[in-house]
């Protein structure tokens, strides 16, 4: 099953698997962070060393499991909030105002600069 037809077929399971995040949740679990879907793990992860900056191979995929990770917390916790596939592949956050969101761009700028924090990120998005 293709992504794009997952998002319309069986969003649950959709999610499900836009929400494994095994990286980040590998790197969080040796910092003795919990990642429960929740914005208060979004904040705990604002916290953490970014040692995979040092990390050239690791920093996009961790990047990309951030950003995955932000979506998941705004799906389960958001009203109207849903993952889209646009055209290309690309998993989306779109909101129930229609507004979509790149997630895994976000988590990429985050796991390279450290800003935008996801918890801010959340925290705007949440408001919309």
């Amino acid at each position: 099953m293709a992504l794009a037809d997952g998002a319309d077929r069986d969003p649950e399971g959709l999610a499900e698997l836009l929400s494994e995040c095994e990286l980040l949740r590998d790197q969080a679990q040796s910092a003795g962070v919990a990642l429960d879907d929740t914005p208060a793990s979004l904040e705990a992860l604002d916290q953490l060393q970014p040692r995979w900056r040092e990390d050239p191979e690791l920093l996009p995929w961790l990047g990309n499991d951030a950003g995955l990770y932000l979506g998941t917390v705004v799906v389960r916790t958001v009203a109207g909030a849903g993952w889209w596939i646009w055209p290309n592949g690309q998993p989306v956050v779109r909101l129930a105002n229609g507004r979509e969101i790149d997630v895994v761009e976000s988590g990429q700028a985050w796991a390279a600069d450290g800003a935008p924090e996801l918890s801010q990120l959340y925290a705007e998005l949440a408001e919309s």
